[in-house]
């Protein structure tokens, strides 16, 4: 019997013989308890396996499969809710659609859509998820016979805003104690928002001189060991002993913002402009470079996954290229010397 109904669902089933490729019986729920519907469910999947096994023609599956199954597979993510958060701006644009429907003229136009009042980077970051589940779809699942082309916004690098020594000087005194300390240990340590909001006592040694933020903690999906120099230290002895569990309290609570109406009169009064809480971080590589580290150390410091990432501070370091330039000197001036002792002997240069 090829429709059935099971005791354990209240839909009717389907099971069909396996196929060239597959290994054991296909049982799939129609998702429907009307047996009229069930039926004709059944007809429709029966033909599509008879028309892949003896004509090879694959099966058609919708944009909505493929979501459901990508999110299926990757639960296990870090990222896995604001997937699903993407998916959902999608679904009025791709829900619905076979996905040898969804092409390169259907892509740019969606693509034009969401840029409007987001940035390059933002909407890459939810064309780049329609550009997986399609590769997933036709490399892994075997559904398409081709990926069409995801194009992405022209992105010029990213915001790169960072303070001055006297601008941060400046942020400090206007903080109240318990974001001037937060602040102080960012651009110490490099260390983006969450991971300074949420640190725990137990993810320190003071006794080393590091941190340890965990690989489901971070954003690149890497542990990231953070070695902790005097400035970070004395911020954390200063917190010590505030709460027994997390080392950014205020009147004794956990602080899950800082982008408060406190934050930004402090920024008002130090007359600072343009400038978020994620840019301590970007003032903490400018910052390395000025002072001259390279850029595998501040990589490794910083914890950025590809050193592109931290090649976007270059320019603000043109001291340490210029002593690379100066490395040729001594080469070409001996060249110069052997031409004009060349010229003196009236030989031919």
């Amino acid at each position: 019997m090829t429709l059935y109904q099971r005791k354990d669902s209240p839909y009717y089933w389907v099971k069909f013989s396996p196929i060239k490729g597959e290994v054991k019986p296909f049982m799939q729920s129609t998702g429907t308890a009307n047996k009229r519907q069930a039926q004709q469910y059944h007809d429709k999947l029966q033909n599509e396996r008879w028309e892949q096994d003896r004509l090879g023609i694959k099966p058609r599956h919708s944009w909505d499969e493929a979501a459901a199954k990508f999110l299926e597979e990757t639960s296990y993510k870090r990222t896995h809710e604001w997937d699903k958060s993407m998916l959902r701006w999608f679904h009025p644009h791709l829900g619905g659609k076979d996905l040898i429907d969804v092409n390169r003229a259907l892509l740019d136009h969606i693509r034009a859509i969401r840029a409007k009042g987001m940035a390059p980077a933002t909407a890459n970051r939810y064309m780049a998820l329609v550009r997986t589940i399609l590769r997933r779809a036709c490399f892994d699942w075997e559904w398409l016979d081709r990926v069409p082309k995801v194009g992405m916004m022209r992105d010029g690098g990213g915001r790169l805003r960072s303070l001055s020594r006297d601008e941060f000087t400046r942020l400090l005194a206007e903080l109240p104690e318990h974001l001037a300390d937060m602040a102080q240990f960012s651009v110490a340590t490099g260390l983006r928002q969450a991971n300074v909001t949420r640190l725990q006592w137990k993810q320190i040694s003071l006794e080393r001189r590091h941190l340890w933020v965990g690989a489901d903690q971070h954003k690149n999906g890497s542990a990231h060991s953070v070695p902790l120099n005097e400035a970070a230290l004395t911020v954390l002895l200063k917190r010590q002993g505030d709460h027994p569990t997390q080392v950014f309290t205020y009147e004794g609570n956990p602080i899950v913002q800082v982008n408060t109406k406190a934050w930004r009169n402090a920024l008002q009064r130090a007359d600072i402009l343009d400038f978020r809480w994620h840019d301590l971080r970007h003032t903490f590589a400018t910052w390395h470079r000025e002072a001259g580290t390279p850029t595998h150390e501040l990589q490794r410091l910083g914890g950025w996954k590809t050193q592109s990432m931290v090649e976007r501070y270059a320019h603000v370091a043109p001291e340490g290229l210029q002593f690379a330039a100066c490395r040729l000197d001594s080469f070409i001036q001996t060249c110069g010397v052997s031409s004009a002792t060349h010229q003196a002997e009236g030989r031919p240069k």
